[in-house]
């Protein structure tokens, strides 16, 4: 986590810039696991096949245990400054667009699957009627849909109740108290001990709902690439989610850029080699 001396909104986007470099690192690792993977899938034994699986398992693990130190670490700084989640200045205004109280809905790692599942389908489709098989997610089983659809469903349903949630919250400022408050101040500027505290009460209710959201993110994350899919499997999945965030992130920069903004601009190549 960020140690240095810094303002909030300084330490924030470190955090941020931290997290994408370390999804850059973690993607060029699975991408080389994935190359070794495929290349030897052919002439593997199942003693080498158990040892890459072993191997896949413990990338999968580092690549989640990374996932869970960001969301930790955001914990952190929600505490002091709750709001900036909510509308992150250091994501590009295409990532912003595309937000989920804080992140990404976590229904769309079921999506991305789906997705996957269908391309490589499509892809090996006239070698997997001549019985050769990849072992991708090309491959997922009747009992692997099954699980896949449960969550999605599961997951849904998780994500309309944090949505009301918030939604609720959101209205709650033309509400009492704090509509109240402000159609009785005199100066605008100021802020009087009683907004404070409903201000402040707002906020923690906030910070409940993304940790919330959060929590939903990293269990159907987890439940995918550890419980459902198979290690060859999750790491095709972890490879595509990493590239996506990449490219999404580094688009929105050049698109700001276009527009004559920097926001979400940070020092060093903004366009990662993502292969």
């Amino acid at each position: 986590m960020t140690s240095l001396n810094v303002s909030d909104q300084e330490a924030q986007h470190l955090c941020f810039q931290e997290w994408m470099k370390l999804q850059e690192q973690d993607l060029l690792e699975l991408l080389h696991a994935h190359h070794h993977s495929s290349s030897s899938s052919s002439a593997s034994t199942s003693r080498t096949s158990a040892n890459s699986d072993c191997h896949l398992k413990q990338l999968i693990a580092k690549s989640i245990k990374h996932f869970q130190d960001y969301i930790d670490n955001r914990r952190h700084f929600a505490r002091n400054d709750v709001s900036a989640y909510l509308a992150p200045t250091w994501c590009t205004t295409l990532e912003s667009s595309m937000i989920w109280i804080s992140g990404c809905h976590p229904s769309s790692f079921i999506r991305l699957i789906y997705a996957l599942s269908g391309r490589e389908l499509e892809s090996h489709l006239s070698n997997y009627l001549q019985g050769k098989r990849y072992g991708d997610l090309s491959e997922l089983s009747t009992i692997q849909l099954k699980s896949i659809d449960e969550l999605h469903m599961k997951t849904i349903r998780q994500e309309n109740r944090l949505s009301k949630m918030l939604t609720s919250l959101q209205e709650e400022i033309a509400d009492q108290p704090i509509a109240i408050i402000a159609n009785e101040v005199g100066n605008f500027a100021e802020i009087c001990g009683e907004a404070e505290e409903a201000l402040d009460k707002h906020a923690k209710c906030l910070r409940h709902v993304i940790e919330e959201a959060d929590k939903l993110r990293m269990e159907t994350f987890k439940e995918l690439a550890m419980n459902i899919l198979s290690p060859f499997q999750a790491l095709e999945f972890l490879v595509a989610s990493k590239k996506l965030h990449l490219c999404v992130n580094a688009w929105g920069k050049k698109r700001d850029l276009q527009h004559g903004r920097n926001r979400g601009t940070v020092e060093g190549n903004i366009y990662p080699t993502l292969s």
